[in-house]
């Protein structure tokens, strides 16, 4: 098992990454501060894991809710589930959630840990290589509107994240794909050299060697965990961490969640900035080309759904979070592992990656 650390004062946590660790009841016990669990889940995990974690929670007064699966779900109404179960079984402020799930679960469970009582203790169980990755760390927690994605929500940090790659064992390969696009994300912004290392292995990682993926967790988590100590909510250097996401979110959102997973979607965002980069003079054609490459590898999508048009780009940019003062900003490349967010940029090589992308 590998622990590692996200260093914020006395909000810091642990991350714990390893095989079978559902079954290690000593990485929950220290983070529960009474008797009650309340157990989030959804239709696709619940069957799965729910009872060996419960197992593993013995002892424990543990009720549950079981949510619906997708990212359409991902809304005020689901989300009021949560709050229903809470009081109908008078959960207290000692209470803990155990969010067990990808991200659309983690989100939620955060959330309405963030908000039950002014603030409950939650603890990151993450079942997809996305949320393992990405959002089971760092506090990011909230749900979706239909004008925009992940508008209403809270930074609010859970006590621990507990990976288990056990669990990766029956994650459908779409779902794998996706999460890798969040691990290559990782190599362009932060880290040269473990962008080349996924080159050179990423076929073993689709194919789900154990070990690989273990390493690629860690050293995403790492990388996060080291961006989010420096800046936890989001006033500078942590939105490099969504290289590609106002581009993915403007197609998630034009498809009403209804379609493309999330780490697909970023995908494609991330070949528009790396595109847009190349255009601003900033990195080389060839960057752009092993971008393309790698993505093609993890048999991801290379281009937006064919009915969206730079004027819906453009539409459903505007209300992205990283918008201030009426100005778009992006998160864009000066070189592999080097990223900025900025809006002095010229908006005119801005439509023509639009365009070349809305062919």
């Amino acid at each position: 098992m590998r622990t590692l650390n996200l260093d914020l004062g006395d909000r810091s946590y642990p991350i714990f990454i390893g095989h079978n660790l559902l079954a290690n009841k000593a990485l929950f016990e220290p983070y529960l501060r009474s008797s009650q669990v309340m157990l989030v889940s959804n239709t696709t995990v619940e069957p799965l894991y729910a009872a060996q974690l419960e197992q593993t929670l013995s002892g424990y007064s543990c009720d549950k809710v079981v949510l619906p699966d997708g990212e359409k779900f991902k809304n005020l109404e689901t989300l009021n589930l949560i709050f229903d179960r809470l009081l109908s079984q008078r959960h207290n402020r000692k209470t803990t959630i155990v969010a067990l799930g990808g991200g659309v679960v983690g989100d939620m469970a955060g959330f309405a840990a963030a908000s039950y009582q002014r603030g409950i203790n939650f603890i990151q169980v993450p079942t997809t290589l996305l949320s393992q990755v990405d959002s089971s760390v760092g506090g990011k927690t909230g749900v979706n509107h239909a004008l925009g994605k992940n508008m209403i929500g809270a930074f609010y940090q859970p006590q621990s994240v507990v990976i288990d790659t056990n669990v990766l064992a029956t994650l459908p390969d779409r779902e794998l794909a996706a999460g890798l696009a969040e691990v290559i994300k990782y190599g362009l912004i932060a880290d040269a050299t473990f962008f080349q290392w996924l080159e050179e292995n990423i076929d073993k990682l689709i194919a789900r060697d154990s070990d690989l993926l273990a390493y690629a967790i860690e050293v995403s988590c790492k990388t996060k965990a080291t961006v989010v100590a420096q800046d936890e909510k989001e006033s500078g250097i942590r939105a490099i961490l969504n290289l590609g996401h106002t581009f993915g979110h403007a197609i998630e959102a034009y498809q009403n969640y209804n379609g493309w997973v999330h780490g697909e979607a970023v995908a494609v965002g991330m070949l528009m900035a790396c595109d847009l980069s190349q255009r601003l003079g900033w990195i080389d054609i060839s960057l752009v080309q092993r971008a393309q490459r790698l993505i093609e590898r993890a048999k991801l999508p290379m281009i937006p759904p064919s009915t969206m048009t730079p004027k819906d780009f453009m539409a459903y940019m505007a209300v992205d979070k990283k918008v201030l003062d009426g100005s778009l900003r992006l998160v864009l490349l000066k070189a592999c592992g080097k990223a900025l967010v900025t809006s002095e940029f010229d908006s005119s090589k801005l439509s023509e990656t639009l365009e070349k992308y809305c062919c």
